[in-house]
């Protein structure tokens, strides 16, 4: 069935600390309408400006993701961004009062039981997915960084990570679909080496940093106590107690999963790939991620996603078809010159794609206009119609017992004029399950790939014939 958008419910609100900034901030995460995507907002500057999510926005990748936008801008946006795709909300405007996306417990847990809690709704838009059509490949070879992204009916993401160290070694973590998220990933929490923790905070990061939002993993056992003290210090955590029983986690934190770290990536890749601005159909495979090569591939799937949209809609003409014409007949009462559908190419649970073929020796032509032929667009909707009777024939026995007829029609666009030598190919979708011999479907009709007509239509099937 046709997935529609989602938003939230109602309002949620959280308020924690910027790991970067140590700021104090209250966010908010607010419903938004169909096609709104996500967006930030910054109410504690003038005339609160919004920040879209998108991948051309990004200003830095120094860890973490931040978006500007007309000099305003947000830090740290990949965790909520992750929480909300995990949850499949395709539209929300995140408000907060300060410039640090707060870090919670260093997960993206928090955010998805906010979300959670209050629940979402369907919108009155059909969700647009990005179909990768074809393998896509990336890499920084200085950097030793690999993606690969390869078409697939789900989003599914397959992370692998090497830092070449005693205590994290290798590690792999995977999400076979966007539904596994909530459970396997979310609550995995970000994490940084021991040795790292001087450079960023005498590079005024961390700010907020916390045992409690962060995992510390230590590689060696001589970190000396005056070590420790001094970096403590620097982290304006004087009384933090500190301690290191073996090779692995500060203060013996213990991970929840053995591989907690890989499976962070693959959140911060959830999030940072939110701002491609689709939800993704797509197997996503990353060696030795980090935002920086998380926001440089978002680009390319950016301009696969431009580069699709320029080539049209595909549809294979040369196979077999599933019903011709004198099928067709069989099914449909209509005869020449108001028959409308010359093949069937496919019908699935939920779809069908039809086709009609304009000659200029239709009958129409003769009238509509000498000189100028051009195919009425109301006869498109019929034949986008018959197209539609003819799946909903199909689900039932004996279907020529059976006839179809119009209800209503909504939300009718023509695109451009079809002429003749032109084929229209339809594609119609179930927008809702079949009830009572009532049909509810959506349609767009394609020439050459670009979408000529299109409607939104309600029909019954009735059977008033006998056997």
């Amino acid at each position: 069935m046709t997935e529609k958008q989602c938003t939230i419910k109602s309002p949620v609100q959280l308020r924690g600390v910027g790991l970067h900034t140590g700021e104090l901030v209250n966010l908010e995460i607010c419903p938004a309408p169909a096609d709104h995507g996500y967006k930030f907002q910054r109410i504690d500057l003038p005339n609160q400006p919004i920040i879209k999510a998108d991948v051309d926005l990004v200003v830095s990748t120094e860890r973490g993701t931040t978006l500007e936008s007309d000099g305003a801008r947000v830090y740290t946006t990949e965790h909520v961004l992750a929480a909300l795709v995990g949850c499949q909300v395709d539209n929300a405007l995140i408000k907060i009062d300060g410039a640090e996306i707060p870090i919670m417990d260093g997960s993206a847990k928090p955010f998805v039981e906010a979300i959670s809690a209050v629940g979402s709704e369907e919108q009155d838009a059909v969700r647009e997915y990005f179909e990768l059509k074809e393998n896509i490949p990336w890499e920084d070879t200085e950097k030793g960084i690999e993606f690969l992204a390869i078409p697939d009916v789900n989003y599914r993401l397959t992370v692998m990570v090497d830092y070449q160290s005693p205590v994290l070694g290798t590690q792999h973590a995977s999400m076979y679909h966007v539904g596994e998220f909530k459970k396997e990933i979310a609550a995995c929490r970000t994490f940084v080496f021991l040795r790292e923790l001087e450079y960023l905070a005498t590079n005024n990061l961390i700010k907020g940093g916390d045992l409690d939002n962060a995992i510390v993993l230590v590689e060696r056992l001589d970190v000396s106590k005056e070590e420790l003290a001094r970096l403590a210090k620097l982290l304006g955590k004087e009384n933090l107690e500190i301690s290191i029983d073996a090779i692995g986690v500060l203060n013996s934190t213990k991970l929840q999963y053995e591989n907690e770290p890989a499976r962070h990536k693959l959140l911060d890749i959830v999030g940072d790939l939110a701002l491609v601005g689709r939800p993704i159909k797509a197997h996503i495979l990353a060696a030795r991620p980090g935002h920086f090569g998380n926001i440089k591939f978002a680009k390319v799937l950016k301009e696969q996603i431009k580069k699709q949209q320029s080539q049209g809609r595909y549809f294979d003409l040369t196979k077999e078809p599933l019903y011709n014409i004198n099928d067709i007949e069989k099914m449909l009462p209509h005869r020449y010159p108001f028959l409308m559908v010359d093949k069937i190419m496919e019908i699935k649970d939920e779809s069908i794609i039809g086709v009609k073929n304009i000659t200029m020796n239709e009958p129409i032509f003769m009238g509509h206009f000498p000189g100028n032929p051009v195919f009425p667009g109301v006869l498109q909707i019929e034949a986008m119609a018959q197209v539609g009777g003819i799946f909903a024939l199909s689900k039932v026995e004996d279907p020529h017992l059976y006839s179809t007829y119009f209800m209503k029609i909504d939300n009718v666009k023509f695109k451009q004029k079809v002429l003749p030598g032109d084929t229209i190919v339809f594609e119609l979708l179930l927008l809702s399950p079949i009830r009572r011999g009532l049909v509810e479907m959506g349609g767009k009709g394609y020439v050459n790939g670009k979408v000529v007509v299109e409607a939104e239509m309600l029909a019954q099937v009735v059977k008033d014939k006998e056997a």
